[in-house]
């Protein structure tokens, strides 16, 4: 289950892409997605609402690559974090391999580890 502190930053990354895309910044709304993705991962209900996300918004502007791509994510978002699958930093976009591990950036980092995900500290390890 996410921390409240999580939550909350995960909603927010969710309302900020919601904002930018109702202001046209259609670049900066994938970002927050993106970011909302690598904070909801380990959890398959987060995990899944911001394939929904992505899902969505590819479908409003069109974007046949991306609404392909985010159905196997749909279909594997779940059971990837229910059995700890997911690739540690992905951001979850269909221009990305969908079991490529990403860096995650640094303020990031600090939420996951405040809420004590095991990913962040094999991700940790894993850095050079």
């Amino acid at each position: 289950m996410m921390t409240p502190k999580l939550r909350e930053h995960f909603e927010r990354e969710l309302l900020q892409s919601a904002e930018a895309e109702a202001r046209g910044d259609l670049p900066a709304s994938w970002t927050f997605l993106e970011r909302a993705h690598i904070l909801g991962q380990a959890h398959a209900g987060a995990h899944l609402r911001v394939h929904g996300r992505m899902f969505t918004f590819a479908w409003r502007r069109g974007d046949m690559h991306e609404l392909l791509g985010q159905v196997p994510r749909l279909l594997l978002a779940g059971p990837g974090s229910l059995f700890g699958r997911a690739p540690l930093g992905n951001t979850g976009g269909a221009r990305v391999g969908i079991f490529t591990p990403m860096p995650i950036p640094e303020d990031l980092q600090a939420l996951l580890r405040e809420a004590r995900l095991p990913s962040v500290s094999r991700a940790e390890k894993r850095a050079p």
